[in-house]
């Protein structure tokens, strides 16, 4: 039997190729069943008859079917002849269908393609193309037929090049994919050409082909090869830019190349700032520096030549004058007139006169009722604290650092009420580092080079671990039942009832449905005459290439697409590849997907069980020896969890700096006369008083807020007492050592010496907490929230450590002086020592130190000329510094050290092809149903050549600028293809109990005869507004097939939102991002996103209907983190300003009005914000929130280096500005040295042992630079800035002093001599006696009364 059938094949081939080729015949005609050859087509395989004979004449029914499949070959209806049947033109319409549908958007092109099958099967000239080279006999209809199963078609190269170009650019526009990717097999687009193109075509097993068709494209003039008679053919293409015969308009430019219009390039970036062929901004820092070097030089000059022309002048008056010091200043006693005396001068003494005298008053008060005091301050901050049962502790990140009428967090929320949260992520990308690749020699792909990474064994065992993830098992409580991916997984086709396969899942495993079967699977071959096994590796390298076929071109016959119905696009699957050489990867991507729900949602909880689970398996699989991947892994709420995390483990850090911060304040606050008072003259007590006197300023802080609503953070919490502290350690230090300092007055009680002393430094600690308090009110008009309340919290805290310190502390001092005067050691209060306290004051190491040696060498002249250089070219550096900082956060500092998002974030980066999508967002407004609406939106033949996908596409031309590297999709161009009568997608019932409704393309044709729109002469399709309503519900719940890829569902169905009469009021379009590394680059794309939806909007404005409040808005999950980066720096100079603003008011008021003092106050501290910025360049420390947070902290301590040291200064009464700031620098800059500076370095440097990077770089780094800049800044660059350019001596306070030791001097005199009372007779010896005595009283007096008459300079 099998010799008979292979005699009878031989003699029809042997016939066949007798047959002449000429014009007017055809090879073949009418149908002949099924070819046998092929088995699993998605298709009916039928053939052709082989028949040589005289083409027929068509008319009638014939010729119109004819017209309406191969218009191209209408003749007229008496002169059009043809060789193919109707049943023919039946089975090509059904066939050209299926591949129409790809290419309807371009109408030329369609055309073209359909006029190659035309001119094969029906043209009346078939010979001189076609040469049949296979012929099977086959049963048909009963009887025995010849069969044509194979044949070559000669065409013309030019003709074939030509309708390649015509199609090479259709888009699909549900993935921004290219059409022709799905129709050239193993080469996609972009290895695509004519005769691949062709040859996928006439391959059986692409599952379309009915028979093998070998396409021979012959160049012009060359016959090598040809049979005599064939003509190759070379009809008319039609360009993809032109008109079709039928009437169908040309392509639209998305489309085609030809067809878009000229658009100029977007302009490129702007060029760096540069002068004369350098950085600008370094020039100009440089001409700064010398211009401030040349004023400094000036002044120096000018001062010395006054000063040496007042010499002169002296000289030659023959004035001997006053005593003049090594540097040329006045020194000696000068006599002041009342008349001398100005008003700002009286201003600033009746102020501090005030002030002192107010404090002294409250401060004696204080310490007379200790007990109480410290009882009804502990009453008042219980009270507040009792807020903090309500306290929130915001950790969400988006409520931390997106405001909530911010335009990022608003078109978040837009997007999440209309279309639900971004689903949850949940990633693995695994690598095999180290294992070698193979070379496969295919037989359909030739010499193929797989990486190591994709071999079967490694395949095999990411389907177990796949497998294992989603087969979790766990109790949720919320559903009350055993809970399943199911329950919560992003199920795109089957939303409402998801079964395990229904959930989706991306990876590489889904291009075999996730069967080990499949993946196993392997058959023998026969291709050109070559007979091969293919396997997995064939399989995959044809749907890496084509991701959206349903049948691969091998005998497998298995689909590409995933078991939940989806393509998984190869940049979802497989990472680590250059120029698409998908199989040279090395990285596999494994991503599961869940719903986001809303945080009140139980599901939202049933979410955080599953990825908790997800954890745990991916650890234990990442710990078991036997595993062969190497990878990196992420649930969405890894961010969240190890932020919490790494604030726990850094809780004992924080507090070991609080602890060493105490033990410091303790140790340094005491007086250590000698070794048997050393617990007598401690000062433990006083130092946790202080520490106290913090916490409980900080707790009535949150707990005030708490009470009306305003929630915390872990940043608040981690900052603000640092800051408090610091603040607060500052003016106990300055109280507790002025109090060290003082002498007790002849009969004055204890508490009245504290009242006079808190009289003294009362007035400068008011200057620096109302600064920072009104600096960090003011601070609060951030828009940010975390910064907001950040210095709501901060603010109130000041103050309330202010008003705790003079009070409770007050009473705590006052305690601590009367166990300190019994003589009792602290701890142990019943345990006395017999040694007494020193009647001198007790100055200590540091006050001797800075008056002797510090001091006198920081204001030699030599060394304040340095200093100011020194200081001038810092400032000049930090500004250039300052402007090339960078701006941003990059999320993987948020994590700690050894984290598992580290390794995350570094093999995102390092493997991932494509970035995160990105939304083009519309809002209610805008008529979607009318041709201009439509017209407008639309990338498809027809369309507006500025259209909203149009000018996404434009822009997705330069991804390095546009940071677009997929064009979006559109449903509105999936829909008009939809629509399109040309395919099978949107029919009719026309019988049945559904007639006239929507009949999916699944169905029987027989069932659905009619389409829903009529075929329109231009091939335009557009909707009526009725047609619109009506069919847009069918299409977004259409779920595609092979029938129909068009369909809407999953794709679409929640991308259009419609209210309850249809209007539609939200819709997304989604493309995507290049791939983004960090902030820089998210804030750009953001930037450039907003730009392109911005020109998008003003011109669909202009659309007739549209609402003028109508707008398109770019959306991704990053842009609600990077937003504050495009305003950031216009923040941060908005609120340093107001933080500088006070302390400046303040300053003048507090000094009355003292604008020179508060000037110089003002300058001192810009110049340590700008230091800091220009350091923060320098040490990798980036500008972004959290470092503005720091920035106004920074303005906080700047004012306790500053404030105290410009009062100590403009209060002093030594008569030249050298002699006031030594005494400025020893009495005030060693309190401030102890206080502020010794404070804080202990505390910051444990910081450094931080796992948190947050916390080591902005926290540990930048307080220490904050920290030292402000000491070098207050102790070093204002002394020496007050000595050249502080305010004179206030002469108020010098004509006071001058009266008063006039007037006790008379009072002293007068009172020595009424005690010269008695009689001259009265013994010598005795008269002597009292002599004497009442010149020891004199002396006594004198030295008593300067003493009295010194004003104090703190």
């Amino acid at each position: 039997m099998l010799r008979v059938a292979a005699l009878v094949t031989f003699l029809a081939c042997l016939a066949s190729s007798q047959v002449k080729h000429r014009a007017g015949y055809c090879a073949f005609y009418d149908e002949c069943g099924r070819n046998p050859t092929v088995g699993g087509s998605l298709i009916p395989p039928i053939v052709p008859c082989l028949n040589y004979s005289q083409a027929q004449q068509v008319t009638e029914d014939h010729y119109r079917k004819l017209k309406q499949v191969c218009p191209m070959l209408d003749q007229g209806e008496n002169n059009t002849y043809a060789c193919c049947s109707i049943q023919q033109l039946l089975s090509l319409e059904m066939s050209l269908t299926l591949s129409k549908a790809l290419l309807v958007r371009c109408p030329s092109c369609a055309e073209n393609f359909a006029h190659l099958h035309c001119a094969t099967t029906c043209s009346p000239n078939q010979t001189q193309t076609v040469n049949v080279t296979k012929v099977m006999n086959v049963t048909h209809l009963g009887r025995p037929r010849d069969a044509v199963v194979a044949y070559q078609a000669y065409i013309s190269s030019t003709f074939a090049e030509a309708a390649f170009q015509s199609c090479k650019n259709v888009r699909i526009p549900a993935t921004g994919g290219f059409a022709i990717a799905t129709m050239c097999g193993r080469y996609g687009s972009k290895l695509c050409t004519a005769q691949r193109w062709y040859d996928f075509q006439g391959d059986t097993s692409n599952g379309l082909a009915p028979l093998d068709i070998d396409f021979q494209l012959m160049k012009e003039n060359d016959t090598t090869g040809v049979p005599e008679g064939i003509v190759p053919y070379n009809g008319h293409v039609i360009g993809c830019n032109e008109n079709t015969t039928s009437g169908g308009i040309a392509c639209s430019c998305q489309d085609c190349i030809d067809s878009c219009p000229r658009v100029a390039p977007p302009p490129p970036p702007p060029e760096p700032f540069r002068l004369l062929g350098i950085d600008g901004f370094l020039v100009i820092s440089i001409i700064l520096l010398c211009l401030l070097i040349l004023a400094f030089v000036g002044y120096l000059s000018v001062s010395c030549y006054v000063k040496s022309k007042n010499r002169k002048d002296q000289k030659k008056n023959g004035s001997k004058g006053n005593s003049k010091d090594k540097n040329g200043n006045e020194v000696g006693q000068q006599v002041i007139s009342p008349w001398e005396v100005t008003w700002a001068d009286k201003t600033s003494l009746a102020a501090q006169a005030f002030l002192s005298r107010k404090f002294q008053h409250w401060g004696t008060l204080m310490a007379s009722y200790p007990l109480t005091v410290l009882l009804v301050a502990a009453i008042i901050v219980a009270i507040f604290s009792v807020g903090l049962k309500s306290i929130k502790l915001t950790t969400d990140p988006v409520e931390l650092w997106s405001a909530p009428n911010s335009r990022a967090r608003q078109e978040k929320d837009f997007h999440d009420k209309h279309f639900t949260p971004f689903f949850r992520t949940n990633q693995l990308i695994l690598t095999a580092p180290g294992r070698k690749g193979h070379i496969y020699d295919s037989l359909l792909f030739g010499k193929q080079n797989f990486s190591g990474l994709i071999s079967k064994d490694l395949i095999i065992e990411l389907l177990d671990l796949q497998r294992k993830i989603q087969h979790i098992k766990f109790w949720s409580e919320d559903l009350n039942r055993t809970a399943t991916l199911k329950d919560v997984c992003f199920a795109p086709l089957n939303p409402s009832n998801p079964s395990l396969t229904d959930c989706a899942v991306n990876s590489l495993p889904q291009y075999f449905q996730n069967s080990l079967d499949n993946i196993n699977a392997k058959v023998n071959m026969t291709e050109l005459g070559v007979t091969q096994e293919v396997d997995w590796r064939d399989h995959l390298i044809y749907c890496l290439n084509s991701p959206l076929s349903f049948k691969d071109i091998t005998d497998l016959g298995m689909s590409c697409m995933a078991d939940y119905g989806a393509p998984v696009f190869p940049f979802l699957a497989v990472g680590g590849y250059k120029d698409d050489e998908y199989i040279n990867s090395e990285a596999f991507i494994l991503t599961f997907s869940l719903n986001n729900y809303i945080r009140d949602n139980p599901k939202f909880k049933v979410a955080l069980q599953w990825e908790t689970e997800f954890l745990k398996i991916v650890q234990d699989y990442q710990n078991n020896p036997a595993a062969n991947f190497t990878f990196a892994y992420m649930a969405e709420r890894s961010l969240e969890d190890e932020i919490n995390r790494t604030t726990a483990e850094d809780i004992p850090i924080f507090m070991i700096s609080y602890a060493v911060i105490f033990v410091y304040i303790a140790v340094a606050l005491g007086e250590y006369s000698s070794c048997k008072r050393l617990l007598v003259d401690s000062k433990f007590l006083v130092g946790l008083g202080g520490i106290l006197v913090v916490g409980c300023s900080v707790l009535a802080s949150m707990g005030f807020y708490s009470w009306i609503g305003i929630p915390s953070s872990l940043v608040i919490l981690q900052v603000v007492p640092f800051l408090v502290l610091a603040v607060g350690a500052d003016n106990i230090f300055i109280f507790v050592l002025e109090y060290q300092r003082d002498k007790r007055k002849i009969g004055e009680t204890q508490e009245k010496q504290i009242g006079r002393v808190l009289g003294k430094v009362a007035p400068s600690m008011l200057l620096c907490s109302l600064s920072e308090s009104v600096c960090f009110f003011l601070g609060a008009l951030s828009t940010m929230p975390a910064v907001k309340s950040f210095a709501l919290y901060a603010a109130l805290a000041v103050l309330m450590d202010f008003v705790l310190q003079i009070t409770a502390f007050v009473a705590l001092l006052s305690l601590d002086a009367r166990r300190q005067d019994n003589n009792r050691c602290e701890l142990l209060c019943c345990v006395t020592v017999s040694t007494r306290h020193p009647r001198t004051p007790n100055e200590g190491f540091l006050l001797p130190f800075m008056r002797k040696y510090y001091a006198p060498v920081l204001l030699h002249c030599v060394t304040r000329i340095i200093v100011m250089l020194v200081f001038i070219f810092m400032l000049c550096a930090s500004l250039f510094l300052m402007l090339n900082v960078k701006v941003g956060l990059d999320q993987e500092l948020a994590m700690p050290k050894g984290s598992y998002m580290l390794d995350y974030f570094h093999y995102l980066y390092k493997y991932f092809e494509v970035g995160v999508p990105v939304y083009f967002v519309t809002k209610k407004g805008f008529n979607f149903s009318t041709v201009e609406g439509m017209n407008a939106v639309c990338s498809s033949v027809g369309c507006d050549q500025f259209s909203m996908t149009q000018k996404i596409r434009y822009a997705a031309d330069y991804p390095e600028r546009s940071y677009i590297a997929i064009p979006a999709n559109s449903w509105v161009d999936d829909f008009i293809d939809w629509l399109n009568p040309e395919s099978k997608c949107c029919r009719l019932y026309t019988s049945g109990p559904d007639f006239g409704n929507f009949c999916p393309a699944n169905i029987s044709g027989f069932l659905c005869t009619k389409r829903c729109m009529p075929i329109p002469e231009d091939g335009v399709i557009r909707p009526t507004m009725e047609e619109f309503n009506r069919f847009l519900p069918d299409f977004l719940g259409n779920r595609p097939d092979l029938q129909c890829s068009k369909g809407g569902l999953g794709a679409y169905d929640t991308s259009v939102v419609r209210d309850q009469d249809g209007e539609i009021i939200a819709t997304r379009f989604m493309a995507y991002h290049t791939p983004l590394t960090n902030s820089q680059e998210f804030t750009a794309a953001l930037l450039k996103a907003r730009e392109l939806a911005k020109n998008i909007t003003l011109v669909m404005r202009k659309i007739p209907g549209t609402s003028p409040d109508f707008e398109v808005f770019p959306y991704t999950i990053t842009y609600v983190f990077y937003e504050q980066y495009l305003t950031i720096v216009k923040e941060g100079l908005f609120n340093v300003s107001l933080c500088l603003l006070p302390t400046f008011v303040v300053c003048c008021l507090l000094l009355g009005l003292d604008l020179l003092s508060g000037l110089l106050n003002l300058v001192t501290i810009i110049m340590i914000v700008v230091d800091t910025v220009g350091v923060m360049t320098l040490w990798s420390i980036d500008y972004n929130a959290v470092a503005l947070i720091n920035l106004v902290t920074a303005v906080g301590i700047s004012v306790e280096f500053v404030s105290h040291m410009t009062r100590s200064f403009a209060l002093s009464t030594k008569m030249t500005r050298i002699e006031r700031a030594k005494e400025a620098t020893a009495t005030m800059g060693s309190a401030v040295f102890a206080g502020v500076a010794m404070t804080n370095l202990p505390g910051i440097l444990i910081l450094a042992f931080a796992k948190a990077q947050l916390i080591q770089i902005f926290f540990f780094r930048l307080n220490l630079v904050i920290t030292l800049l402000g000491m070098v800044h207050g102790l070093v660059f204002l002394p020496v800035l007050l000595s050249y350019f502080g305010p004179g001596v206030n002469k108020a306070v010098l004509l006071q002093q001058q009266d008063n030791q006039i007037q006790e001097t008379e009072i002293k005199i007068s009172e020595v001599q009424d005690n010269i009372s008695y009689s001259e007779d009265e013994a010598k010896k005795d008269s002597v006696s009292k002599s004497r005595r009442a010149s020891t009283e004199v002396q006594e007096a004198s030295q008593t009364e300067e003493k009295d008459v010194r004003i104090d300079h703190l």
